[in-house]
């Protein structure tokens, strides 16, 4: 397989991994999407790989650590294994341009709708970003690339403009 070959579902993490309950940051805060998991074996039965990536400002706001985090990400991840999931990789931007924590506060690549975090992926996995999808519940979700397909589920923060209604329609996406 050449640096590129392989294809990722690339999935914002609250509001489709997970019930956004603004900015969670411990396991016990965490309520999976119904129908996350059975969309994650799909999509990897269809050859795609794992991805989540997912601006955390509250890193930046004060609200809790990068360390914080990571364990959570541990957490996930063993959650999805136990349900036949590999996640490939979590990755996040901790920075917010109105941060409280200076050495967070700037804008920065990786803030979703910048692409550092998707380019760093196809970096680090082999990732042909046009035969990817990315799936977010915001507009900042719709990622800076006009090779990648973007699409954003109705929601709190999208009540039109919207691509999908449930996490159920973001199958005919998946080739």
């Amino acid at each position: 397989m050449n640096c590129a070959e392989k294809k990722a579902l690339f999935l914002d993490r609250d509001g489709i991994i997970n019930e956004d309950c603004r900015y969670p940051h411990k396991p016990e805060q965490i309520v999976f999407k119904e129908g996350i998991f059975e969309l994650c074996r799909y999509a990897a039965a269809k050859g795609y790989i794992i991805v989540v990536v997912t601006n955390q400002a509250g890193v930046a706001k004060g609200y809790f650590t990068e360390d914080d985090v990571k364990t959570l990400h541990i957490w996930m991840s063993e959650r999805f294994k136990e349900n036949g999931v590999e996640i490939t990789a979590f990755y996040y931007c901790p920075f917010h341009p109105k941060g409280v924590i200076e050495s967070y506060r700037f804008d920065s690549d990786c803030r979703k709708p910048e692409p550092g975090m998707l380019l760093r992926a196809s970096i680090d996995h082999g990732i042909d970003i046009g035969r990817s999808l990315m799936v977010g519940d915001k507009e900042s979700d719709r990622i800076a690339l006009s090779e990648l397909k973007s699409i954003v589920l109705k929601s709190d923060y999208v009540k039109s403009g919207y691509d999908i209604e449930s996490l159920k329609d973001v199958y005919e996406y998946l080739s």
